[in-house]
């Protein structure tokens, strides 16, 4: 007889911001499609699942958070396999394929991933698929969508070789899979393309499985050469090509509006670790006619049990903009269901696996409260969202555009129209005016609103019961995608505390303000598990912080000055600081405060860059234009405070450029003064990272 070999594997996650489980659940859905059956879950609901004695091949898809570590929802299954006590067999019988999630703009790109695959191989695990590096900084689709394309087939030839090891003798027989796409009652798979594709005037869907469509021969005759590519239009070859789209993901909500109270309008506060605190000043840190303009909120905490250190960082609850909420309701027709109370249950029959209700979609609140606080209506619209949007978009040319953006053949442009210019779900409703999509179809792909974080830029040793941080207001011109605007929190933030900024220069008015007229925000703290001053005032620091990326260390000085204050016999290491901004009389921010550090000593060396001022009268040759400049010219005595003394390095800021220009300085610092290659070097600056002696907090 011939051998049973269950096709079923099982999907784990780690996901900290819900892209992995995301990308997860997308690879569950699709199994069905290749005959195969997939079981998922989180890798924290350890309950339900059990490596040791799996026999199921396992995918796992892992993101990166903090300082290159696992989510939060992983690091109990990462403690689990990291007990050094287990055999190194002790996982020899499991086959499994990884995707890691990361960003190459950060430090310890896929270190999440990479964590876990190390440590599964360690255990005596083996691959049966390659492992995956997906980066967001150019696009996690440019190696996703490929990398789940290829699984399949990986998993195909796991089951037949699991079939074959089980044949014996005579009773050999072949133990294959449902190459035709059969569902497990032998019926035929009906494709997801199948939803009225003659409306598009499509000729034909060339195959189920890779699910294909083409347009209509006339159209290419109306294409203009003087056309150009944009949101709305795309221009040949993509206008006369086949399309591969993803399958479009099965519908699990029912979205259910009633005339009642709302009960559950509050936003997050104590169980979720927020802390309502009033803003008890605010200051512009730069002139009216700055590029950007940057500006210190100082929040009172008195009233609070919070704790933080110099380093810390702090999550900021913002809402989504009044007006884009309005326009938004304008555009799904529910302006007068906007104080309509929400109930959302799942839709029975659903096909989506392990599918439930979003936690972070109250139930009873308002549809108004629920589009301001709970959803991130201005989070970039993944391609499976832009797939389901083409199901209810009427006109058949601007549906062809949304498939073609969705599309794999049109992944340059979803790049260069979507995702590189911040497109929302509103800018996309704004272009395709006959989309017309269910209130359930945002609830299903929007992302819970996130926090935004901000270093605390002082010390509770000198400001007790305060907290401080910077920002700059963030500002998205106008382009053709969408409307000019600000940044969501900092956008929000400098028009909730207007009533009290005051403008550069200024002294602080004296207190005419009671608490209760104060603007209020939710705090929660983050404390950093390494990104503190050493414990040691004798180790030499190093800072590197141009722009808002001073504000940790403005902390750090603070610190340091209060400590040297209480304890003047005390050695401490020297302190070097690399700041750089535009101009030096524009945004030069915390000036007079650095130099009251330098006059004190408690700053040793202040070393600066202004990459936009005009050369002095003396027409300096050369002059340093920003900090990895700076660092090259005192290079010595950066590798001397490294090397020799131990000390430790610190940066702060932009991740994209800054932080990526100082690592190759720091590479070239060290290369230079040990006469090593670029190999060696990058073992030493390694060895710093895992000495927690080179500590980043940056930012894309």
């Amino acid at each position: 007889m011939p051998c049973e070999v269950s096709a079923r594997f099982l999907i784990l996650y780690g996901s900290q911001r819900g892209q992995a489980q995301s990308i997860a659940e997308e690879i569950c859905e699709q199994a069905a499609e290749y005959g195969l059956t997939a079981d998922i879950s989180c890798l924290s609901n350890q309950n339900k699942y059990n490596l040791d004695s799996e026999i199921r091949p396992v995918v796992f898809v892992v993101s990166t958070t903090g300082d290159g570590d696992p989510p939060d929802n992983a690091q109990k299954f990462v403690r689990k396999i990291k007990n050094k006590s287990l055999p190194h067999d002790h996982l020899s019988h499991l086959r499994y394929a990884l995707l890691a999630l990361g960003d190459t703009n950060y430090a310890n790109f896929c270190n999440g991933g990479k964590t876990i695959d190390s440590l599964l191989q360690r255990l005596g695990a083996k691959h049966f698929y390659a492992t995956g590096h997906a980066d967001d900084g150019t696009g996690l689709e440019v190696v996703v969508d490929p990398w789940i394309e290829g699984l399949w087939d990986a998993l195909k030839k796991t089951f037949s070789g699991m079939s074959a090891s089980n044949q014996t003798g005579a009773a050999r027989s072949d133990c294959t899979l449902d190459n035709n796409h059969q569902n497990a009652s032998g019926q035929e798979k009906k494709s997801d393309l199948e939803v009225d594709l003659h409306l598009l005037k499509l000729s034909e869907v060339r195959s189920q499985n890779e699910k294909t469509v083409t347009s209509d021969s006339s159209d290419a005759e109306t294409h203009s050469t003087t056309l150009v590519a944009s949101l709305m239009q795309s221009v040949p070859p993509l206008t006369e090509s086949v399309l591969k789209v993803p399958a479009l993901p099965p519908s699990y909500l029912e979205v259910v509006l009633e005339q009642a109270s709302t009960e559950g309008e509050t936003v997050p506060s104590a169980k979720d670790g927020y802390h309502e605190v009033s803003i008890s000043k605010a200051v512009q840190l730069t002139q009216d006619d700055a590029v950007k303009s940057s500006i210190l909120l100082e929040l009172d905490i008195s009233e609070q049990d919070v704790a933080y250190q110099p380093g810390d960082s702090f999550d900021i609850l913002c809402p989504n903009r009044a007006s884009e909420v309005e326009e938004l309701l304008l555009r799904l027709d529910l302006q007068m269901q906007r104080d309509c109370a929400v109930q959302v249950n799942l839709l029975k029959n659903s096909s989506k696996k392990a599918a439930k209700v979003p936690l972070h979609i109250p139930q009873n609140s308002s549809l108004q409260f629920i589009l301001t606080w709970g959803l991130e209506i201005r989070s970039i619209p993944k391609k499976a969202f832009v797939r389901a949007l083409a199901d209810f978009t009427r006109s058949s040319s601007e549906k062809r555009r949304l498939l073609e953006l969705c599309s794999k053949e049109g992944s340059a442009d979803y790049n260069s129209f979507i995702r590189d210019t911040n497109v929302c779900v509103l800018d996309l409703l704004q272009a395709f005016p006959s989309c017309l999509p269910p209130l359930s179809l945002l609830f299903e792909h929007l992302p819970k609103l996130q926090p935004r974080a901000y270093s605390a830029a002082s010390s509770s040793l000198q400001h007790p019961e305060k907290v401080h941080f910077v920002f700059n207001v963030v500002e998205f011109p106008a382009c053709p995608e969408h409307p000019a605007r600000t940044g969501l929190c900092t956008g929000w933030l400098v028009d909730h505390v207007s009533s009290i900024l005051q403008p550069l220069g200024t002294v602080p008015a004296s207190e005419c303000l009671g608490t209760s007229a104060l603007p209020k925000v939710h705090v929660r703290p983050r404390p950093s598990s390494t990104f503190h001053l050493p414990s040691d005032p004798s180790v030499p620091v190093v800072m590197v912080g141009p722009g808002t990326g001073v504000a940790p260390f403005i902390g750090f000085l603070q610190q340091r000055e209060k400590e040297h204050e209480t304890n003047q016999e005390a050695t401490f290491g020297e302190t070097w600081l690399f700041f750089g901004c535009r101009h030096k009389d524009k945004d030069f921010l915390f000036r007079e405060e650095l130099e009251r550090f330098m006059h004190n000593g408690t700053l040793s060396h202040l070393i600066v860059c202004f990459s936009r001022d005009e050369p002095d009268a003396a027409g300096t040759i050369n002059r340093p234009t920003y900090v990895q400049h700076n660092l090259i010219l005192h290079a010595k005595n950066v590798a001397s405070i490294l090397l020799k003394d131990k000390g430790c390095l610190y940066v702060c800021g932009d991740a994209k450029n800054m932080a990526k220009d100082v690592n190759d300085t720091l590479l070239e610092i060290i290369g230079n003064e040990l006469q090593l290659d670029k190999l060696d070097a990058m073992k030493i600056v390694a060895g710093l990272r895992e000495e927690k002696r080179y500590l980043q907090d940056i930012w894309s």
